[in-house]
């Protein structure tokens, strides 16, 4: 198994595909902090992610099934379900119940601090990143760190300890699924997951109380459907097949570059102006970004 492991990523690391699908994780990923604002009009957050992510895993593993492709067996529904739990139900709900009494700065720095949770676990597994990587795991945190400055921080205990679980049970989902724990093969092993960790979603909304405001406003329902598309069907399977093609460092850039796109749509969108600072920091972002993107370049030679 650790031989297995440490053979990761394999070269070519980074082929179009790959680049492709980080460009989707950063992208539309970064754009969902706006999408969910709006979706919350009238879907509460726990209900809102369970119902995009059952419905993107349902088409997901439908059109798999028109094309051929097998249902998981027994032992990988449960691995869905385990994996799904961590990523979504703990990942996704925790964010999400904390996002209530936390200050988004907070939340954002919180974030930003996954890939160096992923890069300690897969220590168990005695996978070690490179000296490239690290360089950008540290310059990107700080890079995020800088660009949270004056934002609210703001906390309740019960919200801090919920955003610290969700990224400890994300960055748990994310190496099991790579070390110990694998998926149907492919696009479906993705929808299988997407369809528990959705169910998982909709049980917390249950025991929450939530739910949704009826008949929803139309901007709700464009967000919502935006976030099945985009951010479920997308931008989640991208981030699955980084984690199964490339090193966990590079597939958890996204916590580095979402701040960052989130900025520039509050600049677009939302009218918000920026400092020089900010400017700065997300320069050092992007500067954090390409030290692994050699990194990992340089390992797939």
């Amino acid at each position: 198994m650790t031989s297995a492991a440490t053979s990761l990523p394999s070269p070519p690391a980074l082929s179009p595909l790959v680049m492709l699908c980080l460009a989707a994780t950063w992208l539309v990923w970064g754009s969902t902090y706006l999408a969910i604002k709006y979706a919350l009009i009238s879907f509460p957050p726990f209900f809102q992610m369970g119902t995009r992510f059952v419905l993107a895993g349902v088409v997901l593993a439908a059109w798999m099934r028109w094309r051929g492709a097998a249902w998981p067996n027994l032992q990988q529904w449960r691995n869905a379900l385990v994996v799904g739990t961590l990523m979504l139900g703990g990942g996704m709900g925790g964010t999400a119940y904390a996002e209530q009494t936390v200050g988004s700065g907070l939340v954002v720095a919180f974030i930003a601090v996954v890939p160096l949770m992923i890069a300690a676990l897969n220590l168990l597994w005695r996978v070690v990143p490179g000296r490239m990587e690290l360089a950008g795991i540290a310059v990107g945190l700080s890079g995020v760190l800088m660009l949270t400055q004056g934002a609210g921080f703001q906390a309740s205990p019960a919200g801090l300890a919920a955003i610290a679980m969700a990224c400890l049970t994300w960055s748990l989902g994310s190496v099991l699924s790579q070390r110990s724990l694998p998926l149907a093969a492919g696009a479906m092993g993705f929808a299988s997951e997407m369809i528990c960790g959705g169910m998982v979603l909709m049980v917390l909304a249950w025991a929450s109380g939530e739910s949704p405001t009826w008949p929803p406003a139309p901007l709700a329902v464009g967000a919502w459907l935006y976030l099945v598309v985009f951010g479920s069907l997308i931008a989640f399977n991208a981030y699955m097949h980084l984690l199964a093609h490339t090193s966990a460092a590079l597939a958890s850039s996204y916590t580095f570059v979402n701040p960052v796109i989130a900025m520039v749509l509050g600049v677009a969108v939302g009218g918000e102006h920026i400092t020089g600072t900010e400017w700065l920091a997300a320069g050092i972002v992007l500067c954090g970004v390409v030290l692994m993107l050699r990194g990992v370049s340089t390992q797939g030679r």
